[in-house]
């Protein structure tokens, strides 16, 4: 439902208060079926059919910015029910509603948490308010499903109220960052089981490829040979390091301000509300979040999104580099590095035949560049923190929820439509080794740095093989140096023998 759906039509302003509405149903002159409700500002048709009510109508007018529904995030929705059915189910614990009210309201959470009614959460990701339109969106579409269940008319809040009852004992400063990092933690799940997906591929080609030898590059520049095994088994690694780094990140989501209410001194909650509440959040959610010790702090706080935000970039970072040595290693086919192939995926270009792009390493960049942008958002939003609120979390958890949604797909479409169907170009990487003056390197406990930079340097003039020079210049012989040039100890993998040192090596410059 956009603004223009909506059909405004104010009255005095306060002439009513949000706890006295009244709502009823009529017909817009087009003849579509429409309810009215009021709050202190006046009052507004809504559809009938809509489980949303004034307040969020309200925000789609307000805040017509991202055409972004908070629904893109269903862990979000999720979590915002999951908190509501926890104060619920607290609220009648406590005696502060009815249990036939809280049991209403826990079975419209229970089914907005299984899915159904996603579509209802229209309110924008970006807003103002510190997230009010968003937990009131919430509180409507949650209060009229239980009104619905009931067997009561939608908008019926005489009878079970968004605000007196679905809201109780509750402010948007203690649900809404509660909700976000409770959809962080679910989030951060999806991202991990890709990463760990994504880091089990490169494994196995690092396995394909462990006979593979090549040349080592450092700074753009020929070094000593390797195999594409190790290399790739460096990018496993790495991910797997990234996987350790995201999973300790837990701890900041589980810190949470729920019962602060409005500032943190819980004002309108019971005394006990705190500590019970959070007892039934981790049943519904399976997580283990904790009441912060000063929640006043807590409500004003935002440097927990900016740590996880900064673990998320590091991990976005390292992915990219990834991504930019993959791009290297397969340019060409013809005039650059051709030392692997990547999957063909789509033609590369409208006017030359035939060209092939490294199109999903390319994207993988794009959402890395995208995760960077959001940390620097999300940092000035946490400095921008005024007192004792945060106002701007709306963008925080927009910036977040999209760089570890976008994450995942990443990990996802690279592993599957590129890591999986790699393949190594041997025959150049062979034909590179046995040219390159790199292996030398092996050499120089042997004949000394002296002689093998003379040597490296007449090998890169006449394009003679390294080996042929140093048995040439009578050096080592043919056995020792196909010895000490065999692809597993070039690559480190079987250890250097060094029984027959011709020079002390300790002399030599460099050495």
């Amino acid at each position: 439902m956009t603004p223009s759906q909506t059909t405004a039509t104010h009255d005095t302003f306060g002439s009513e208060t949000m706890t006295d509405t009244e709502t009823h149903r009529s017909n817009s002159a087009a003849g579509s079926a429409v309810r009215t409700e009021t709050d202190s500002l006046g009052s507004l048709d809504i559809p009938a059919e809509a489980y949303w009510g004034i307040h969020t109508a309200r925000a789609l007018e307000n805040f017509p910015i991202s055409k972004r529904p908070i629904s893109v995030y269903p862990d979000l929705v999720v979590a915002l029910a999951s908190v509501k059915q926890a104060a619920a189910r607290t609220n009648a614990d406590l005696g502060v509603l009815s249990r036939a009210k809280a049991d209403l309201i826990d079975q419209a959470c229970q089914r907005v948490i299984d899915g159904e009614f996603h579509d209802q959460f229209v309110t924008g990701v970006i807003q103002g308010g510190a997230g009010t339109s968003t937990n009131m969106n919430a509180n409507e579409v949650i209060t009229n499903v239980a009104l619905e269940i009931a067997g009561r008319p939608k908008g019926d809040y005489a009878f079970l109220s968004p605000y007196d009852h679905t809201n109780r004992s509750q402010s948007t400063n203690d649900v809404y960052p509660t909700a976000v990092k409770i959809s962080l933690a679910f989030a951060l799940r999806h991202l991990l089981v890709e990463l760990e997906e994504l880091r089990a591929s490169f494994a196995a080609k690092a396995v394909e490829f462990r006979h593979v030898l090549k040349v080592g590059r450092t700074q753009l520049q020929d070094a000593v040979p390797m195999t594409l095994g190790q290399e790739f088994h460096g990018f496993a690694t790495t991910l797997g390091e990234d996987h350790a780094r995201l999973s300790e990140t837990v701890w900041l989501l589980a810190e949470i301000n729920l019962g602060a209410t409005a500032i943190g001194t819980g004002i309108t909650a019971d005394p006990r509300y705190a500590a019970a509440v959070v007892e039934h959040l981790n049943a519904i959610t399976g997580l283990r979040l904790e009441t912060a010790p000063d929640l006043i702090e807590s409500t004003s706080d935002a440097g927990g999104f900016m740590s996880f935000s900064g673990t998320l970039k590091r991990s976005a970072i390292k992915l990219s580099k990834i991504c930019n040595d993959l791009r290297l290693l397969s340019s060409g086919p013809q005039a650059g590095f051709g030392e692997i192939n990547l999957p063909p995926r789509q033609a590369g270009s409208s006017i030359m035949p035939g060209k092939v792009n490294p199109v999903i390493p390319e994207v993988v960049n794009q959402v890395a560049f995208s995760v960077v942008g959001a940390d620097m958002t999300v940092t000035m939003a946490a400095e921008a923190g005024q007192l004792q609120l945060n106002a701007f979390e709306p963008v925080i958890a927009h910036s977040l929820l999209q760089s570890i949604t976008w994450l995942t797909q990443a990990c996802w479409t690279l592993r599957v439509n590129c890591i999986d169907g790699i393949t190594a170009n041997e025959e150049r990487l062979g034909t590179m080794v046995g040219s390159s003056v790199g292996v030398i390197t092996a050499l120089t406990p042997f004949i000394g740095y002296t002689a093998a930079a003379a040597l490296a340097k007449t090998a890169l003039l006449t394009h003679r093989n390294v080996a042929d020079l140093v048995v040439e210049a009578d050096l080592m012989s043919r056995e020792e140096v196909d010895k000490q040039l065999s692809p597993a100890r070039l690559s480190g993998l079987e250890a250097t023998t060094m029984a027959i040192p011709i020079v002390d090596v300790d002399a030599q410059p460099g050495s």
